[in-house]
């Protein structure tokens, strides 16, 4: 097969290397304010109607006729539009500075040409949002997040207040991969999953891959979110933050040599625990006073980024988030910490303007622990992951129509499984236990994207990938197509599919929402799983500013992986036999209307926005789990709307409001209890819950409302804005768990159990200043 696929590759890309004599223009495109590279600007041949996107880090390259004159355009979304006609008789390698909106006049259009962009991409079941979108939108106590924001667009659910999951497409919420500046990151939340691990001030863009996915991306089975920083301002020293009623953060950026070389440096930190330690001080003396615990989280993001010459750029980036819980008593104590680090280091070489080479690489690491102290004894509990990656990467555009990359990955794994330690003061108690295992992952891929004419254009990739841990080896083929048709200006139908093995399992010993998942790598007994995607859907252009999307996905997953009801995690050498496997399935439906400005000054050209509606199933099927019949998972959620409105009132004012409705999480509740009393007379009575099938009862209806109004501010030093946001501004009282609490007669004896559900966000106003200079 793979020799077929490449015969093929070759009989296509050949006579793209013959015909009219060419040469090639290339280069970078960049913000003329701060020097940043600017992903996926439009580069177009308006005379001979071809053009180009510029790449993740600004480069782009297209060919033009020699001698003849060519009119080329640049442009990008919240920028305003550079043109030249060039008549050339040899290449030529430039930088393209585009001014911002801000500096231009109200009258030009600078948002409609991203719905075209979206329209002809041949990409489909993918979604990019850039800061400018996001930070309009309503923020909880200020603080804008990215992962918040793509749980608003269709086939992207959350698991609910308290949970840090993330779950697209019937898939669960260890089937996304998930990269920072191509590191991944395992467990992408704060606040036990309030908040993301990404600082906005710091994100340059994401990208969001819901199917689809091209051959470079590996390991993972439902989606791609792939988060690029800033590099860094190469034309002046700035910064920018905000300061919150919990949170605080600061970026400051500039050049180290100008236009060559920058930095820029992001830290945020919340300060829940100086308010509840104050509280305690207070209260501490009165009887009966229950402590409140302490908690914050911390992170910072750092990159400097560095032009070695016209043919070589050097990137250096790093993370480092944590978060910390802790309780203490007189006798008793609990830490509780958690977090992610990944480093990055990237090279990119100019071999010619049609060859690019691509070098990066990485480390990232997750842990969590759980430090108990009760009396003179002190217990420990944890578990963690750490990757050393690299991978180099080749681009060739023969042609304005080819774009093909090639490229190999390598992984070593260290899992560190469910880690005991036991000690006391005194020494006469020392026990430690646990499991350490390490795992190799190879990827081999090739891609390529081939504009057959301007309607028809096709993108195939082959995908090699390999796991080895402990002697036992895997390897498989994993196939990527998509294909995109014209039907007209306005109308485009999409179609993909794509193959995904998954080599490293997250399994979670509770249904709690604590970070207490551990990751596991396949071997003899835990085989790895398997996806298989096709979607279909077609897009239409309304006017110039209105998108309307469509489109229908099945998704078929073998060889889950699951903990058997009961299971043993700690103490337990042999914790494959607590493993139980079976297959999943998901599909459905997904419509997404998109609004961008206008020109106009109409209350309707300044509104902006999306609706989306997600109508589906997803399906689970284990022989050892609900007697080997189907059943829904938790997250299977039939409906699922988000409606995003942002209205621009003048240069000043904005308003913007989010509300989201999601049919009530699959959950498993007893039908009845049975007593069961020993044989001796007066012998305990043990109350025994009766179930029925997993997960046959539905949590009440999600829904909430989110309204935000932003103030904008132009001091003389730089810009900022006063954001006041509320959270739940209905007060909608969600379901995060439901208990029974027991009713007792006179004799102390149960009478009945009463179901109550335990809600944990109300309303949450917010107010935050954020300033720029």
């Amino acid at each position: 097969m793979p020799k077929i696929i490449f015969a093929a590759w070759w009989l296509v890309l050949f006579p793209a290397c013959l015909g009219a004599q060419l040469v090639n223009v290339s280069g970078y495109v960049k913000s003329a304010a701060t020097g940043e590279a600017l992903i996926g600007a439009a580069i177009q041949d308006n005379t001979h109607l071809d053009g180009r996107l510029s790449d993740e880090y600004g480069y782009f390259s297209i060919q033009i006729p020699v001698g003849e004159a060519t009119a080329l355009q640049c442009s990008y979304v919240g920028y305003g539009t550079w043109m030249d006609t060039l008549t050339l008789t040899e290449d030529l390698q430039l930088t393209i500075e585009l001014e911002e909106a801000d500096e231009m006049l109200e009258t030009v259009d600078i948002t409609a040409s991203t719905l075209s962009d979206k329209l002809n991409s041949s990409q489909m079941s993918v979604d990019q949002l850039s800061m400018v979108e996001a930070k309009a939108l309503p923020a909880l106590f200020g603080e804008v997040d990215i992962i918040k924001t793509l749980q608003l667009k269709p086939g992207v659910q959350s698991g609910g207040e308290g949970t840090s999951g993330l779950y697209v497409r019937g898939g669960g919420p260890d089937q996304n991969l998930i990269l920072l500046d191509e590191a991944q990151i395992y467990n992408a939340s704060h606040l036990f999953g309030f908040f993301s691990t990404f600082n906005s001030d710091a994100v340059k863009g994401v990208k969001l891959f819901k199917g689809g996915f091209p051959a470079e991306y590996g390991g993972r089975l439902s989606s791609v979110i792939d988060v690029r920083l800033n590099e860094g301002n190469k034309k002046r020293f700035a910064g920018s933050g905000g300061i919150g009623l919990i949170a605080s953060r600061l970026t400051l950026e500039g050049p180290i040599k100008k236009d060559k070389a920058s930095f820029m440096l992001s830290g945020r930190r919340t300060y829940f625990d100086v308010f509840t330690r104050a509280a305690n001080q207070l209260f501490e003396d009165r009887p009966n006073y229950n402590p409140i615990p302490d908690y914050y989280f911390y992170d910072f993001n750092g990159k400097v980024n560095y032009e070695l010459g016209p043919k070589d750029q050097l990137f250096l980036s790093g993370y480092l988030g944590r978060d910390v819980f802790g309780f203490s008593s007189d006798n008793f104590g609990i830490d509780f910490t958690w977090g992610n680090k990944s480093a990055t280091a990237r090279w990119n070489h100019i071999f010619s303007p049609k060859l690019l080479l691509k070098t990066i690489g990485t480390f990232s690491s997750y842990d969590y622990e759980i430090r108990n102290s009760f009396s003179q004894f002190d217990f420990r509990l944890g578990s963690g992951i750490e990757d050393v990656s690299g991978r180099t990467e080749l681009v060739w555009q023969p042609g304005n129509r080819h774009t093909v990359k090639g490229g190999l990955n390598y992984t070593y794994h260290s899992f560190s499984i469910a880690r005991f330690e036991a000690s006391s003061e005194d020494n006469t108690v020392n026990f430690d236990s646990g499991q350490d295992f390490f795992g190799h992952e190879l990827g081999a891929y090739v891609n390529e994207e081939f504009r057959a004419n301007n309607r028809l254009t096709l993108q195939a990739g082959l995908r090699w990938s390999a796991f080895e841990s402990g002697g036992t080896f895997y390897n498989g083929w994993e196939p990527r197509a998509s294909a995109k048709y014209s039907l007209s200006d306005r109308v485009a139908v999409k179609a993909s599919y794509a193959r995904m093995f998954q080599y490293v399992h997250m399994v979670s010993n509770s249904g709690a929402s604590l970070p207490t998942d551990i990751w596991y790598p396949s071997n003899a007994v835990v085989t790895p799983q398997k996806a298989d995607q096709a979607a279909t859907g077609v897009s239409f252009l309304i006017g110039d500013h209105i998108l309307l999307t469509n489109e229908v996905y099945y998704k078929w997953l073998d060889r889950q992986v699951d903990f058997r009801d009961g299971a043993q995690i700690f103490f337990n050498p042999n914790l494959d036999e607590e493993f139980v496997f079976g297959r999943g399935w998901g599909y459905g439906n997904e419509i997404y209307i998109e609004k961008t400005k206008g020109m106009g000054t109409t209350m309707w050209d300044r509104l902006s926005g999306w609706i989306g509606y997600t109508y589906s199933w997803a399906w689970r099927e284990f022989p050892d789990i609900n007697g080997g019949e189907p059943f829904h998972p938790r997250y299977d959620r039939r409906h699922d709307v988000s409606v995003v409105v942002i209205q621009e009132l003048n240069k000043r004012w904005s308003i913007t409001g989010a509300w989201v409705y999601g049919t009530g999480q699959a959950v498993s509740l007893p039908i009845g209890r049975f007593a069961i009393q020993g044989a001796v007379p007066g012998s305990e009575v043990d109350i025994i819950p009766e179930y029925l099938e997993r997960n046959s009862f539905r949590m009440p209806a999600y829904h909430r409302g989110d309204l935000g109004v932003v103030y904008k501010m132009f001091p003389r030093w730089g810009e900022s804005d006063l954001t006041f946001s509320i959270y739940n501004f209905y007060n909608r009282r969600n379901p995060y768990f439901i208990y029974y609490d027991t009713i007792e007669n006179n004799q102390g004896e149960p009478t009945r159990f009463v179901p109550k559900q335990v809600s944990l966000f109300p309303i949450i106003p917010s107010a935050t200043w954020n300033f720029k200079f």
